[in-house]
């Protein structure tokens, strides 16, 4: 498989790195868009780990994903400026609305959803980023807005 070889070639580019292993599983997941549970193995031998040294990684850190995000990846800030003007509220609405739990995806695939710890505009906050922009000031109407230009933008 493909993905496992660009996997054995990421990790090994870092196997001699001090701290390497997290630079190594941002680099997969950059190029495949998720970490694939069959490279865990592989990744693992290039370090020198178990597999459930990598795996535990992998599962502790929410940035990484096992599987596929959706074509749409919402992300909605959790830190303490978002919290503080109804970042909680705002994920719900979201969950709601894209039809899939936190860390899950739409039934059809469509969608993503993740908790993130600071975007940078708590100044503006509630804040999210869909596909990599970023929004502030959001309110559930708007939300709703981005996210069907986002919908039909893919």
């Amino acid at each position: 498989m493909q993905d496992l070889g660009i996997a054995t070639t990421i990790a090994a580019a870092h196997k001699d790195v001090p701290g390497g292993l997290l630079p190594a599983l941002h680099g997969i997941q950059d190029a495949l868009g998720h970490i694939p549970p069959e490279a865990v193995p592989l990744v693992a031998e290039q370090f020198n780990l178990s597999r459930a040294e990598v795996h535990g990684v992998v599962s502790y850190y929410h940035h990484f994903r096992s599987a596929p995000a959706g074509r749409v990846l919402v992300q909605v800030c959790r830190a303490e400026a978002c919290k503080s003007m109804g970042a909680d509220a705002l994920l719900s609405h979201a969950a709601d609305r894209l039809g899939c739990d936190v860390h899950g995806t739409s039934a059809d695939g469509q969608c993503s959803l993740e908790p993130v710890f600071c975007l940078g505009l708590c100044a503006s906050s509630p804040a999210i980023a869909v596909n990599d922009q970023v929004h502030a000031r959001i309110t559930p109407a708007l939300f709703d807005a981005i996210v069907e230009e986002a919908r039909s933008a893919s």
